[in-house]
Parts: structure tokens; C-alpha cells; sequence
């Protein structure tokens, strides 16, 4: 498996001017056609994995066969860019209409492209075939060969994948089984990053508070405000809580 990619990447090194795109081996899609399954990877680790659906016409690069190419290829365009899912694209244009999942009697490409550009012998038609990665309609048909050659996915993964994927991005389709991969780690949300530089500002501040030996105005009226807010919390909770009976007897002195 990685002999070819190691001869792609020669032949890049040697003759750069044949590939108008610079390759992004860190980003790696790997899609079985005995699984109907696309895997993404990021520097060699699973991130995600989908259910697809490859040609039923069976497999090849072959001129108006509309069979699906195996080997490697890489991302050469991206197309719908911020489009609502289930837009349908003509000729690679947004038409302006809108479809359901499994809306009956229609089978466009919908929502986004990911336009692939074959890197081997084998795949060396793929562009011009007009070979995409993109969203169907017919949801119902993932996960079994049902295409015209393309790979087709559910709108909402393929609008995932569209926002995961760069281009030059690998991408090898293969016959067998997905190989095992290790999952990469969390991606840590932006409220966690964001709670995480403010904690190291203030680490920051108090550091260097430490390190000049006195305080600011503004830090000591901050200190003086929170040490209020503490001294009004305390208050509140030492004050008894007098029971039903003992504020009538207070309210009530003669009985």
C-alpha cells in the first residue's frame, strides 16, 4: 500500500510542474468499496468514519462505464462552499433549489462537491470523468453500490467532511476492507480554549503582581470589591433563620 504512494510522491519531487497542486499527505481519505465506507484521517489517526455508496456498475476508469476508479487521487476542487444542505448543483452551479432526503424522482448532486483528480494509470480519467465525492438525495441508497461512478454520501456527512478536508488531500479508493487505524485525540472545543487562556492570563497577571512586589489601583479596588462580595456572603450564612412559630411570638409580643 505505500509503495504507490511513495511513487507518487517521486514523481511530484521530479516533475512538479505536471501537478498545479501541492499534495497534503497529513489529510487522508480511505474509501472501501467492500464496506461502502469512507475513513478520515488525520496524520495517520481515524477522525471520522461515514457510510458511502460506489458505483453499481462496478469498478474502473473507463470512458462512459460510469464505474468507480480504484488507486490514488487527490482533491483537486471544492465546490458549495456555505451552500444549505440538499442545494442542487448543475454543471457544478447551485440552482437554486432545494431538496428533502429521499425526495422521490430525483437523484441530483446536491449540497457539496469534492472534485477528485486521479494520481495513477489507473485513475488517470477520474477528473475528466468528472469523479466527485458528494451529496445525494437518495439517503436510503448509502451504504450499497447505487452510484454513476461518483461516491455519494448523506448531506450532512458530506457537508462534515467538506469542512474537514483541504485541498490536496489524499484519497485512495480501495476493493477490500478499511484498514485499522488509531483514533485520533479529542478536539477540545472553543469554550475550553477559551477558558484555558483566561485562566493563563490571569496566571500571567498574578505572576507578574508577584514578581513587581505591590498592586495597581485598579487590582487593589478588585481585591476590595471581591473582599466585600465575601464578607456579604459569610453574613448571609451565619444570620439565623428563625422558624415559622418564633417570628409569630416576635410579631406578636402578648401572646
Amino acid at each position: 500500500m505505500l509503495r504507490p504512494l511513495a511513487l507518487i510522491f517521486s514523481l511530484i519531487s521530479i516533475a512538479p510542474g505536471l501537478f498545479a497542486m501541492q499534495l497534503d499527505p497529513a489529510h487522508r481519505l480511505i474509501i472501501s468499496v467492500r464496506d461502502q465506507k469512507l475513513m478520515l484521517l488525520d496524520n495517520g489517526a481515524k477522525v471520522a468514519t461515514y457510510p458511502v455508496s460506489t458505483s453499481k456498475f462496478g469498478l474502473g476508469d473507463f470512458l462512459g462505464r460510469m464505474t468507480t476508479p480504484l488507486g490514488y487521487l487527490t482533491v483537486a476542487q471544492k465546490i458549495g462552499d456555505n451552500a444549505p444542505a440538499g442545494a442542487v448543483f448543475h454543471n457544478r452551479r447551485f440552482t437554486g433549489e432545494i431538496l428533502a432526503p429521499n425526495a422521490p424522482g430525483r437523484d441530483p448532486v446536491i449540497t457539496r462537491i469534492i472534485w477528485l483528480r486521479g494520481l495513477e494509470a489507473q485513475n488517470a480519467r477520474a477528473f475528466y470523468r468528472c469523479i466527485y465525492i458528494h451529496g445525494t438525495p437518495e439517503e436510503k441508497t448509502i451504504g450499497r453500490p447505487a452510484s454513476y461512478g461518483c461516491i455519494r454520501m448523506k448531506s450532512g456527512d458530506i457537508a462534515a467532511l467538506y469542512n474537514q478536508v483541504p485541498l490536496g488531500a489524499l484519497v485512495q479508493i480501495i476493493p477490500d476492507r478499511l484498514p485499522k487505524a488509531p483514533k485520533a485525540p479529542p478536539v477540545q472545543s472553543s469554550n475550553a480554549l477559551t477558558v484555558q487562556a483566561e485562566k493563563a492570563k490571569e496566571q500571567q497577571q498574578l505572576a507578574s503582581t508577584s514578581a513587581s512586589g505591590s498592586l495597581t489601583i485598579e487590582q487593589m479596588r478588585m481585591a476590595g470589591a471581591l473582599a466585600a462580595e465575601r464578607k456579604k456572603g459569610q453574613t448571609r450564612k451565619t444570620t439565623p433563620v428563625l422558624n415559622k412559630d418564633a417570628a409569630i411570638v416576635q410579631n406578636n409580643p402578648r401572646t
